[in-house]
Parts: structure tokens; C-alpha cells; sequence
């Protein structure tokens, strides 16, 4: 095999993806991205500009903090499924990373939809 069809192979497998490397560095675009459309939406209702800074803040601890709980609900379902049942839950995780990708295409797609 030559070397060009080894990086696309490796490349395919992860190997030197950006989001592999740094997932931590594309969540932090993707919320500053997110906070300027939140910051421009609160500007846009009138909310007078020294009160935008703790409305962020606010908001952010609230997603955070919903984030959190979420995360714990379905770490405790997965271990109580574990426990009843013997499942194999690597396809499992592939379905569900799909169906997240899907929603959020799907959200996105009809906010840019009502922008237009």
C-alpha cells in the first residue's frame, strides 16, 4: 500500500482529526459561537447592556447545570440497564450519536430557516 492511502486510512480512523486531537478546542467555539447569538438576541429585546454580562453568565450556569443532570440521569440509566441486562451497548452508542446528529442538523437547519 503506498503512503498517501495509509494517511487517508489512518486519517478515516481518527488519526490526525482536529476534533480527535482537541475536543475541548471545539466546544469552546461552538459556545463562544452560541453566547454571541445569545448575547445579540438578549440586545435585540432591549435589555440595557450592563445587565447582558450577568444575563450570560446566568444562562450559561443554567445550560451547564442542565447539562450535568442530564448527564447523570443516563449514566444511571446505562449502569441500571447494565446491571438487568446483558447488552451490547457499542452499537447502541452508535444509534444514539446518529440520532443527536440528526436533531441537531434538524435544529439547525430550521434556525437558519427562520433567519431567512
Amino acid at each position: 500500500m503506498s503512503t498517501p492511502n495509509r494517511e487517508i486510512i489512518r486519517s478515516g480512523q481518527g488519526g490526525t482529526s482536529l476534533s480527535r486531537r482537541y475536543p475541548w478546542a471545539i466546544s469552546f467555539l461552538f459556545g463562544l459561537l452560541h453566547g454571541f447569538g445569545f448575547g445579540g438576541a438578549l440586545r435585540e429585546i432591549g435589555l440595557p447592556q450592563k445587565e447582558v454580562p450577568i444575563a450570560l453568565l446566568a444562562f450559561n450556569l443554567g445550560v451547564e447545570g442542565g447539562q450535568l443532570v442530564f448527564v447523570a440521569i443516563a449514566l444511571l440509566a446505562m449502569a441500571s440497564m447494565r446491571l438487568l441486562l446483558v447488552f451490547d451497548f457499542s452499537r447502541l452508542r452508535l444509534w444514539l450519536a446518529y440520532l443527536i446528529g440528526t436533531l441537531s442538523a434538524l435544529w439547525f437547519v430550521q434556525r437558519v430557516a427562520w433567519f431567512g
